[in-house]
């Protein structure tokens, strides 16, 4: 009996046991997933297709220029390009492809102007300088070798008279008509040029080649011309009246001394260079700010580019010269009114790339666009209230990036 009731406890413990091994550890109560951050929608700005077209555009007028070889320009439409559209694969192999085209075009001139003055042709070395100056006008190199290696060439000016022509002139001053391409090359003639009479051409001096005739040479700008005093009349050995022989008239003077740099400057006007002209303005400027004609010239100079600049749609630096041109004559021309229409079409240029840059989350560069909008007009309502926006929300990135302490 004993017996059995032990067996019975034991199996009754054993039961329990079991059941105890079996049952399923406590689960502990959920916890709640973490709220997900806010996201902040951009505010609307240009579609994809819109931007896509304004972008095609700069590509599109920068290959036309590029082709055309203007070099300059097209570089500016490169990088219009990529403000718009940073990683746009075509304008950035434009702008280093342009780039390079640049760096070599200036090398070549700088080494053909060189190698002028080593022959002595000052004409020639001024010309390559001056076409590496158009290229960039940046370039240290090409200044500095027009400033301190280039002597200025001095100049006389001809009257084409009925039946001139290029080799007899040339002739007539070197005693050499193949000489003429100097001539030629100075007042840039077309090919196989017919003179009109009455066309003033420009000798220039020839460094080692005297001109033949000694009258002919340009006086230098320091050489006074001092009228000499006919000597006295002799008395007459009776006291009848003395016959008065006729004056002989003096021969014509077909030398007139002008400042190279003026006359260079007017050339690069006349071309169409108006970066070369401006520096060879300023130049002469430097040297006497009250020269009249380098003032007008200037003038002139600065209108032109100004409204080329505008033409192009480079309108921040349609401001900038055209604001030149406001310091130095405020009502010249219509100079007031291409201004105006300058700053108005900057303000949407930057307005709008302003929106782009937002809507890519660019927001410091956002912020300059549209600062530069408030510096051109102060009251733009909507550039005051995006850049807030914009600069509340930069504020709140920086913060979250901060490490915590």
């Amino acid at each position: 009996m004993s017996g059995s009731l032990r067996l019975g406890c034991l199996l009754l413990l054993a039961v329990g046991l079991g059941a105890c091994a079996a049952a399923p550890p406590p689960v502990p109560p959920p916890t709640a997933a973490p709220a997900p951050p806010p996201v902040v929608a951009p505010p609307p700005g240009l579609p994809p297709s819109a931007l896509d077209a304004l972008v095609a555009g700069h590509r599109e007028r920068a290959a036309t220029a590029e082709q055309a070889g203007r070099l300059r320009a097209a570089l500016d439409e490169w990088k219009i390009a990529l403000t718009l559209a940073p990683r746009d694969a075509q304008a950035l192999e434009g702008r280093r492809r342009v780039e390079a085209k640049i760096e070599q075009g200036v090398g070549d001139q700088m080494r053909l102007g060189r190698a002028a003055l080593q022959k002595g042709d000052q004409l020639e070395a001024r010309r390559r300088f001056l076409a590496a100056l158009a290229l960039d006008p940046a370039s240290a190199a090409a200044f500095q070798a027009l400033q301190s290696e280039v002597k200025e060439v001095r100049f006389v000016n001809y009257t084409v008279k009925p039946g001139d022509t290029l080799g007899a002139i040339a002739d007539r001053y070197y005693g050499d008509r193949s000489r003429s391409e100097v001539i030629w090359e100075t007042n840039q003639l077309p090919p196989n040029p017919r003179l009109a009479a009455g066309t003033v051409l420009k000798i220039p001096e020839i460094p080692g080649v005297p001109f033949v005739n000694p009258e002919n040479r340009p006086r230098p700008p320091a050489e006074a011309v001092v009228a000499r005093p006919e000597p006295p009349a002799r008395e007459a050995p009776s006291r009848e009246a003395p016959s008065r022989e006729p004056a002989r008239e003096a021969p014509p003077q077909e030398t007139t001394e002008i400042n190279p740099l003026l006359v260079t400057a007017k050339e690069a006007l006349d071309r169409g260079e108006f970066q070369v002209a401006l520096a060879d303005v300023d130049r002469l400027l430097g040297g006497n700010a009250q020269n009249v004609d380098g003032v007008e010239l200037k003038k002139q100079i600065l209108y032109g580019l100004g409204k080329t600049q505008l033409g192009q749609r480079r309108y921040d630096d349609s401001i900038q010269t055209l604001g030149q041109l406001a310091k130095l004559a405020p009502n010249y021309q219509d100079s007031g009114t291409l201004l105006r229409r300058a700053k108005e079409q900057a303000v949407q240029v930057h307005y709008r790339q302003g929106l782009e840059l937002y809507q890519r989350e660019r927001l410091e560069d956002a912020i300059a666009q549209w600062r530069a909008v408030l510096d051109l007009d102060p009251q733009h309502a909507n550039a005051k209230r995006n850049l807030v926006r914009a600069e509340a929300q930069l504020k709140l990135l920086q913060q979250r990036q901060q490490p915590k302490k």
